[in-house]
């Protein structure tokens, strides 16, 4: 068997079209949809990040803003520029960019969002509306696997789902995205004993251990649908998975890249929560109108 590798570039194309046609009807009405990004720091993982986050809401037609901090700067003067955002009717997705300096709660910036801009979904009311069932805003990198899923037309309902990795911004986000399309879902993370004997009866893995190579061949069940995840640099600059991707692609049905698998569908997601923040903004401030 040879897997069907998923193109999360391709996918990204057709999700960003399709929505490029709502932000055009937004603007006919007077919306312009817009997002701020804040960054402390010169950190050049998160520098790249967020370059292609901004870029991606040009192509889309998106306003963005980019708020940079010195990674010394004071966590009030960050806490301030996003309760400015906070009320600043040109915004309507707010994103801190992670990690932050080690004298920054981060906690506290997230929560700070305010809840109908929090289009990363990270503040404890979208977290909880997660495990209650009615999100307003997926975290954008499970949001994105499932779209992957959703898109390549691979059967969730029913499936037994392992996810490998228990972080707040993957595994248990992604872990309550998929038991909502009724999968069962086991979730393994560092202190998991024998991590084989759960993944090997996987109809879809996840896994966002960030590990390289974590994953070899002789874990996974013949035919699995596997979704990486992971991101990790080499000593020789090569970006590789969580998976290993040569001996695993031959044995599942279907597998993601790295890269070019699930990173694109992150930066998608994003840009599709802040444009139903816009959406429901603007259905706000007509009813407030017409009141």
């Amino acid at each position: 068997m040879s897997a069907i590798i998923i193109d999360g570039n391709a996918i990204a194309k057709v999700v960003r079209a399709k929505w490029k046609e709502r932000v055009v009807r937004l603007r006919e009405e007077g919306v312009q949809p817009g997002l701020a990004v804040l960054i402390v720091g010169s950190d050049p993982a998160s520098q790249i990040y967020v370059r292609r986050k901004v870029k991606a809401c040009e192509d889309l037609g998106i306003h963005s803003e980019r708020h940079e901090f010195s990674a010394t700067a004071a966590e009030e003067e960050v806490l301030d520029r996003i309760l400015q955002l906070n009320v600043d009717p040109a915004i309507h997705g707010i994103l801190v960019q992670l990690p932050l300096p080690a004298h920054f709660r981060s906690r506290r910036l997230l929560e700070a969002i305010a809840i109908e801009k929090d289009v990363d979904g990270f503040n404890l009311y979208n977290v909880g509306a997660l495990v209650a069932g009615d999100t307003i805003f997926p975290p954008c990198t499970p949001y994105g696997v499932q779209c992957i899923l959703e898109y390549s037309r691979i059967p969730i309902s029913g499936q037994n789902v392992v996810v490998v990795g228990a972080s707040n911004i993957v595994g248990k986000p992604m872990a309550m995205l998929l038991m909502r399309q009724e999968a069962t879902v086991a979730i393994c993370h560092l202190k998991t004993r024998d991590l084989a004997q759960f993944t090997i009866l996987a109809d879809i893995l996840v896994v966002a251990a960030g590990k390289p190579n974590l994953i070899t061949a002789p874990m996974v069940k013949t035919g699995a649908v596997v979704i990486d995840v992971g991101i990790n640099r080499m000593p020789n600059g090569r970006l590789v998975g969580d998976v290993d991707f040569d001996a695993v692609a031959r044995k599942a049905s279907y597998i993601t890249p790295v890269p070019g698998g699930v990173g694109p569908m992150t930066v998608t997601m994003l840009l599709v929560n802040t444009i139903k923040s816009a959406e429901r903004i603007a259905k706000v401030d007509i009813a407030r109108e017409s009141a």
